[in-house]
């Protein structure tokens, strides 16, 4: 049950993404010569199996302006889907997911040149839509020719769909879980039974040998 929290913190995250919708992530990332932390920053996230994923990033700056600013995604299982190099302006990365895993959208900024720069930051707009967030839902509208009333349930629909799909999953995992523990109680228990028995038996042997040992020196 140790890692039942860590579940529960990966689906109350979905339902985070899922509440605030098309709000971006805002934030500054200085730039460094690549080995210090201050140039560094990564975005985790998590993603079903075979989920659609949409990372857009927005920079500011432009190509030469003495900064590079990298971006590296890559899930806690290795997979890595995407690593565009000196990026500004607006880059989109689309992908599924090959795993029910932990996603790292990292950036990182180095500097390039010799010359001084004034601000040596990179301002970056990052918006991650995983699921029925990542469907183009206003092409699927005009292809199917559905109303907009029809397009909004139809996404609320899939929403709901990948709700229930990830409560299901966060219940095999618990179960899993609860029978790993039992599991290990249950050799906990016959493991400590082994070693008192164990112990007595190691006990009675002693007071034996010690009462032979006395009686054939004619002590008692």
């Amino acid at each position: 049950m140790a890692r039942l929290p860590s579940l529960l913190q990966h689906f109350c995250s979905m339902l985070l993404l899922l509440a605030v919708g098309s709000h971006a992530l805002k934030f500054d990332i200085q730039a460094g010569n690549g080995h210090d932390k201050h140039s560094r920053r990564c975005i985790r996230n998590f993603v079903s199996r075979d989920m659609l994923v949409v990372v857009t990033a927005i920079v500011d700056g432009y190509r030469g302006d003495g900064m590079q600013l990298n971006m590296h995604i890559l899930d806690a299982t290795g997979n890595e889907y995407g690593k565009p190099k000196d990026i500004a302006g607006e880059q989109r990365t689309v992908f599924t997911a090959l795993a029910d895993a932990a996603f790292d959208v990292c950036f990182e900024n180095v500097l390039t040149g010799s010359r001084y720069i004034e601000r040596p930051f990179r301002h970056v707009e990052l918006d991650i839509d995983i699921g029925a967030d990542a469907k183009d839902w206003s092409a699927i509208q005009a292809t199917e020719k559905l109303k907009p009333v029809e397009t909004e349930l139809r996404r609320i629909e899939e929403l709901t769909a990948e709700i229930v799909a990830e409560m299901d999953y966060l219940r095999a995992r618990e179960q899993t879980l609860r029978d790993t523990n039992e599991s290990t109680n249950t050799r906990v228990k016959w493991f400590g039974l082994c070693t008192t028995f164990l112990l007595i038996a190691l006990w009675a042997w002693q007071i034996m040998y010690l009462r032979a040992y006395f009686r054939s020196k004619h002590l008692i």
